[in-house]
């Protein structure tokens, strides 16, 4: 592979740690080059998050080099060429070079090889397939640098071969087209993610989940979710996603605020039962399905609640969404609140109901959930001498 020039390294890949890794793999002649996203990353002066290493030495070689030069070695994917060196903070993946034996979904049998052209045509993107070395000298097999600069996501040879290959690159292409595209998605690309987007439900939940969020997070993921609404993407994964126009609204109003839990509440179109099945369906945590599910279908009208009520009973973060999804119109009254807020905290507890002789059970939680109400309504100012006196008369009054 002829060298494609050179390029300037960032402070993490031209870090004395990393050095030390290169030094360690290449101790008895092997070779090691940084790949994939680290270089297109470098190449574009983008942050550089993980580094990923490519070695003609096999896995068990590589963790015997890394332990003699007594840096931390984890066999995290030996199976399929991967060891993890670690010198704390950092981690380092380190794959030998592989083709492709056998191809089915998300998994391959692999072969080992020493051939760095091989190793890039099992690669998904022109501009993922780039390799450099640790002094900077740059390989690019097939364009992947013209490519990255331009913005334009080009699949390594025949874009329906390397979706049926792994499915998921289906969605990584448009995931790449919101983070990198720059020029209209490829025509032959486009084709084939359309052709086929029906495998995608083969795909588990994570997976899913993993490459919609981080759609969900570009600077405007806007105009690559219509493309996939309107080429019929989505209607296989997420048929509820469809409120384009509230997901444009939501980028708008709060262009820095790119939780992807909150646009995808934008986007989908649905009741709360609805927004559960979404959220079983990408294998979100508890906490995060809840969350959906809250912003997607409140359990009350947001626009009857005032801006300090909702800041009592969702917090500042959650009542910010919620208006700007249900109640955009309030956004200035709410922020204006949220900035003067001083979480206050109800006075009474059910201990304080027990010491009065109310009986254990469900009266504890109704008759609090009342005076809660009760003391909201009265802009949170009673004391709890006057939360204990509206306590008293209630129960004086009840039979």
């Amino acid at each position: 592979m002829i060298p494609a020039g050179s390029i300037e390294l960032p402070p993490s890949m031209a870090a004395a740690e990393t050095r030390r890794v290169f030094d360690a793999v290449t101790a008895d002649g092997a070779q090691a080059r940084f790949v994939g996203g680290c270089v297109r990353d470098a190449l574009l002066r983008r942050a550089v998050k993980d580094i990923d290493i490519a070695t003609d030495a096999e896995p068990e070689r590589v963790m015997r080099l890394l332990e003699a030069a007594r840096i931390r070695a984890i066999p995290t994917g030996i199976a399929h060429g991967t060891v993890t060196a670690v010198i704390a903070p950092a981690h380092y993946e380190i794959t030998t070079l592989r083709h492709d034996v056998e191809t089915f979904g998300r998994h391959a049998r692999v072969a080992f090889t020493d051939d760095w052209m091989t190793d890039a045509s099992r690669r998904d993107f022109t501009m993922n397939a780039l390799f450099c070395t640790i002094d900077g000298t740059l390989y690019d097999p097939f364009g992947g640098v013209e490519d990255a600069r331009a913005g334009r996501v080009r699949f390594v040879g025949d874009p329906a071969a390397r979706i049926t290959e792994d499915v998921l690159r289906l969605l990584r292409f448009f995931r790449f087209q919101a983070h990198y595209g720059l020029t209209p998605p490829e025509p032959a690309a486009l084709r084939a993610c359309i052709g086929l987007a029906p495998q995608l439900p083969q795909l588990s939940g994570e997976r899913v989940q993993g490459e919609v969020f981080r759609l969900l997070r570009a600077a405007d993921p806007v105009p690559v979710v219509r493309l996939m609404l309107d080429n019929g993407i989505l209607e296989h994964l997420l048929p509820e996603a469809t409120s384009i126009g509230r997901l444009v609204f939501a980028v708008g109003a709060a262009p820095g605020h790119d939780d992807p839990v909150f646009r995808l509440a934008a986007l989908l179109d649905t009741d709360r039962a609805g927004a559960l099945r979404v959220a079983e369906r990408l294998r979100l945590s508890n906490a995060d399905s809840d969350r959906l599910a809250l912003l997607t279908a409140p359990p009350v009208q947001v626009s009857s609640l005032d801006p300090r009520q909702l800041l009592y009973r969702f917090g500042p973060d959650t009542a910010r969404d919620l208006v700007l999804l249900h109640d955009p119109e309030r956004r200035a009254l709410a922020a204006q609140a949220a900035a003067q807020w001083e979480d206050p905290r109800f006075p009474l507890q059910g201990r304080d109901l027990l010491e009065l002789g109310v009986p254990r059970g469900p009266q504890v939680g109704r008759l609090l959930k009342d005076l809660g109400r009760w003391w909201e309504d009265r802009d949170y100012r009673p004391t709890r001498e006057d939360c204990l006196s509206e306590l008293h008369a209630r129960l004086a009054g009840e039979p």
